[in-house]
């Protein structure tokens, strides 16, 4: 029941990650509007970041950043890491901070779903808004918003990286000028929101000083929260894990991929048979966690030479191109080349990673509870490779990959192939190493996806309100119908800043 003594707010927003600091800070700029923010993590200061979180060539945080989540692989009983920021910032804090838009064929897919106002020529104008940029054409970057974008220079990129880039040009693909301008098909050092070394998350960039001054804007750390508090299928505040109460004309659900299906599900909305198993009251039966998706990630490892062992800058140059079986128009593969890895692990003190990825994947996995406890970890199942086209894409982008390790202009930095290795050389040795050693590129979406309401599919509305329920929204990547073909954390500050221009 509603307690009447609970403060009350006009916007409640659960996580303060990539779309939710979005949502907090323009909000707030109404200053009759009072907006409360709650984070599971640490709210650092803008400039008061660990370099854990802050400083651009560490990834995937620490145990103190981190949900600390694993999932099921769906290849032989194999367990990883599901990394997730547990911070202000959320992801944006501890991924790769590569700054890659979504392509048209991304968007016009969710078009097809009846979802009108998400199309390119849309989407594009957010874009625009959410971005600081001096790179590029004008007519299609932002030069004003509150997202920093630079593109990396070759002349910045360590050897490796640029013999890289070099052997991919040779083996016959584009160099691209701008991955966020006309053309996408090809090599180029990354676009990133990476400011003199910095990582650039969204704590820092849309929750800046100044923003945090704002006396209608109250942003709370280390909140985790159980579920939404619903009467008469209206949406009136949240619980926490440890029993604080929070009140609000508007619950926005912030949390991801994983914690906002999770949060959901907990307060009664989610599969009815799932939510019963676990003694959970049915609120509405709804389809969440059904569509997780994800991009399979195979690491292709060179041991450098101890003349080019350099590995920093970390994040460098990516081939982004199409399969031999993707439809007209879309880049359904990347060639990733970065350096995190361990260079304790190598015998010259440096390597450089090819990791390849299948963009639009057609496997899904899924989300569920593992019990109502907001303290236990969801039940994460990927499914990775689990249709044969993504499969036999995986192995295309392998062999790619390797074309790129044998190139000419690679050899003066390549010491040898450490995985998979060169005693590996036939398509069944191949995909062997590739079931064997799967990983993920840490991109989930699509759990609470957007969608009409006679969609069997969809969770939530084109503006990201749960379809049945009042004054309750979702506002993260899980709300996208399908995974973008890009890394997906800038095409997640557009989803916020799109629902924001629109529905408010």
């Amino acid at each position: 029941m509603e307690n009447k003594s609970a403060l009350l707010y006009d916007v409640l927003i659960v996580g303060g990650g990539s779309a939710g600091a979005a949502m907090a800070s323009r909000l707030s700029e109404d200053s009759s509007r009072k907006v409360l923010l709650l984070e599971g993590g640490k709210a650092y200061a803008p400039d008061a970041y660990p370099e854990v979180i802050a400083i651009a060539d560490h990834v995937t945080g620490d145990k103190d950043h981190d949900w600390g989540y694993f999932a099921n692989t769906g290849i032989a009983d194999r367990k990883i890491h599901a990394f997730r920021g547990k911070v202000l910032g959320g992801s944006s804090g501890v991924n790769a901070a590569v700054a890659m838009r979504g392509r048209k064929p991304d968007f016009d897919k969710w078009v097809k779903l009846g979802l009108k106002d998400w199309a390119w020529e849309n989407v594009l104008e957010t874009f625009k808004h959410l971005e600081h940029t001096n790179d590029g054409d004008d007519a299609i970057r932002g030069r004003n918003g509150l997202f920093p974008i630079r593109q990396v220079p070759m002349d910045d990129l360590t050897p490796g990286l640029r013999a890289f880039v070099n052997a991919t040009a040779n083996t016959g693909f584009n160099r691209v000028a701008d991955f966020n301008g006309y053309e996408q098909d090809g090599v180029s050092p990354y676009p990133l929101n990476v400011l003199h070394s910095v990582r650039e998350n969204t704590g820092m960039t849309y929750l800046n000083a100044e923003v945090r001054k704002r006396p209608n804007l109250t942003i709370i750390g280390e909140q985790t929260v159980d579920r939404v508090l619903i009467e008469n299928n209206k949406a009136y505040g949240v619980i926490t894990a440890d029993g604080k109460e929070y009140q609000g004309k508007e619950v926005i659900l912030s949390a991801g991929a994983y914690g906002s299906p999770a949060i959901l599900m907990r307060s009664g909305i989610g599969p009815k048979e799932d939510l019963e198993a676990l003694g959970i009251d049915v609120i509405k039966d709804a389809p969440v966690g059904k569509k997780l998706y994800e991009h399979p990630f195979y690491y292709n490892i060179y041991e450098l030479k101890k003349e080019a062992n350099a590995m920093s800058p970390g994040a460098g140059a990516i081939l982004w191109t199409g399969s031999s079986i993707a439809p007209e128009g879309e880049l359904d593969l990347h060639v990733s080349a970065t350096h995190f890895f361990d260079p304790s692990l190598t015998e010259t003190g440096g390597a450089i990673v090819l990791a390849c990825a299948v963009t639009t994947p057609q496997s899904k996995g899924s989300v569920k509870l593992q019990s109502a406890d907001p303290l236990a970890a969801p039940i994460i199942e990927f499914n990775l490779l689990k249709e044969p086209d993504d499969l036999h894409r995986m192995i295309e982008a392998v062999k790619i990959s390797r074309r790129i390790g044998l190139d000419a202009a690679f050899e003066p930095v390549k010491q040898r192939e450490m995985f998979p290795g060169d005693a590996v050389e036939d398509d069944v040795e191949l995909t062997k190493a590739i079931l064997e050693q799967i990983d993920v590129y840490q991109h989930p979406t699509s759990t609470v996806p957007m969608g009409l309401e006679t969609d069997p599919e969809a969770v939530v509305c084109r503006w990201g309100k749960v379809w049945g329920i009042q004054g309750l929204r979702v506002v993260d990547a899980s709300i996208m119908p399908y995974i973008v073909s890009s890394p997906p954390n800038v095409s997640t500050v557009m989803i916020a800043e799109h629902i924001y221009r629109n529905d408010y």
